[in-house]
This record gives structure tokens, C-alpha cells and sequence, in this order.
């Protein structure tokens, strides 16, 4: 499946199902990495800096989500926790790996944290970067996100809103993510999973507290300061309530640590997982 002109398409394998493009590179302890929920997203495309860095310690997996990027969208799916947990088991299983820690990027924090809570012995370690996994009154910003239309000028606001580096926001990169975004079926399957009241996708992706409190994993939670996406309280709540829990807060970031500030996040996300 892989194609030497995308460099977001790699292998392929079925994880519960679900017919599963994903990145594997690197030796070492198994990393899974599960990417965010913006429009056009993949994979490569959250972590493309990311992997290469983690890849010289670490073998870093790195699944596009059921309903993005290049896995399938089977007629019928239902988007929701069960779904995408089930998937990221299913890939750990097919690859034959017993436990994993699991770095998760806003949407993928939320999926982190329930297959955490209802798999624990498959989880080593967490990342949680500016995660959603709790309740909170949804943000302008992940409501704009969500409520993604297919446009350039859509894509541009969008990345206004996304990183708080302004030589990140350009118009290159608004068309490189727009024509990612008209992909042919991802539009279709991104406003299906979180449509009006948007509220509610944030609920749905939501763990009981109760749950999350019962969690022993060592967990390292980062935030941008600036993050317009998902709101820093989110991430002071989970550092409450995750007993084993220590958070990182970048200044003069966005919600893009990963990127606004790739070597850092590297270095730290390695060292953490190092420790272990």
C-alpha cells in the first residue's frame, strides 16, 4: 500500500477489522502514537516530526484512526471510543505486542486514556498532549475546528487558531492541509463523527473521573499555554486527578507543541518514556 510520492501512506495491516494504514519505524520499546482530530489529518501529518526523533530510542507506531487519513471507512462505521479503542487494540494485537505506551494528541489523548482504563496492563506509560478525555464547556476553537468546511480560506482560519507561531500560519501550508482535507471521502467521514451541538463529541469522548482517578500508569501531561483548542484547565484537571501525573506547559504555544516546539517536545517525551 505504501507510495513513494505520499509519504503519509506506509504499511497496512486489519486491526479489528478496520483496514489500518500505519507508520512503524524505529527498534526499541513500542510507542504508539494516535493523532488529533483536525480536518485532513493523518498520522504523518501530526507526528512527521515527531517519529524520526523518537525512532532512534523507540520502535514509534503510528495508526491513522478509523475515519482518517488512509485507513477504512467501513459503510456502517460508528465513530466513538469503542471504535477507535478496538482499533488501536486490534493493532497491537496484530503486530504482536503485549504493551505499549501511548503518547495521545487531543482527540487521541481521549482515546489514550479510555484504552488506559479499560486495558491497563497493555499501556506502560502515557502522553497526554493537550488532551480531551474530560468534560469542559467546548472552546470557539474546537467548535470552528469541528465545524470545518472545505475551503482554503477555512483551512487558513483554522491554522490561526491551531498555532500561536505565526511562521507556522502561511499560505502553503493552507493549501497543502485544504487539499488533505478533499481527500475523497474524508470530509464526509470528519463531519459525521462530531456534528451540531458539538458539545456533545466532547462528552462522548469523555472518561468518568472515577475512572481515570483508579489510574497507576506514570503519566506526563503537555500543554501549550496559548492553546485556543482545548483549554489548559483540561489538562490541570487530569494532573488532579491522575495520581502518578506530571505536567509540562509550554509558553508562547499553541495547540501544535509537537510542532511549534518539535525538538523540545522530542527531548522531553523521550526522556520521559526512558524513565520507565
Amino acid at each position: 500500500m505504501a507510495e513513494a510520492s505520499n509519504p503519509e501512506i506506509a504499511k497496512s495491516i486489519v486491526a479489528n477489522g478496520i483496514r489500518t494504514n500505519y507508520h512503524d519505524v524505529g527498534d526499541g520499546a513500542p510507542v504508539l502514537m494516535i493523532h488529533g482530530s483536525g480536518p485532513g489529518v493523518s498520522a504523518w501529518a501530526n507526528w512527521r516530526l515527531t517519529m524520526p526523533e523518537l525512532a532512534r530510542q523507540y520502535r514509534v507506531i503510528a495508526p491513522d484512526m478509523a475515519g482518517f487519513g488512509y485507513s477504512d471507512r467501513p459503510d456502517g462505521i460508528r465513530y466513538d471510543l469503542d471504535t477507535w479503542v478496538g482499533q488501536a487494540i486490534g493493532l497491537l494485537d496484530a503486530l504482536d505486542i503485549e504493551q505499549a505506551s501511548v503518547v495521545g494528541n487531543s482527540f487521541g489523548g481521549a482515546i489514550a486514556l479510555a484504552l488506559a482504563i479499560r486495558h491497563p496492563k497493555r499501556v506502560k506509560r502515557l502522553v497526554l498532549m493537550g488532551s480531551v478525555g474530560v468534560s469542559f464547556p467546548i472552546t470557539a476553537g474546537l467548535d470552528a475546528v469541528w465545524g470545518y468546511q472545505p475551503s482554503v480560506e477555512s483551512m487558513r482560519a483554522l491554522l490561526d487558531i491551531f498555532a500561536h507561531d505565526r511562521k507556522l500560519v502561511n499560505d502553503e501550508l493552507a493549501q497543502l492541509r485544504y487539499k488533505a482535507s478533499i481527500q475523497p471521502g474524508f470530509q464526509e467521514s470528519f463531519s459525521a463523527m462530531f456534528p451540531a451541538p458539538r458539545q456533545d463529541g466532547v462528552e462522548k469522548l469523555a472518561s468518568p473521573v472515577a475512572d481515570i482517578r483508579r489510574l497507576q500508569h506514570q503519566t506526563l501531561i503537555v500543554h501549550g499555554r496559548e492553546d485556543k483548542v482545548i483549554p489548559l484547565s483540561n489538562s490541570l484537571e487530569l494532573l488532579q486527578a491522575l495520581p502518578n501525573a506530571q505536567l509540562h506547559v509550554f509558553g508562547q504555544c499553541g495547540h501544535w507543541t509537537q510542532i511549534e516546539h518539535a525538538a523540545r517536545f522530542s527531548r522531553l517525551v523521550g526522556d520521559f518514556l526512558a524513565e520507565g
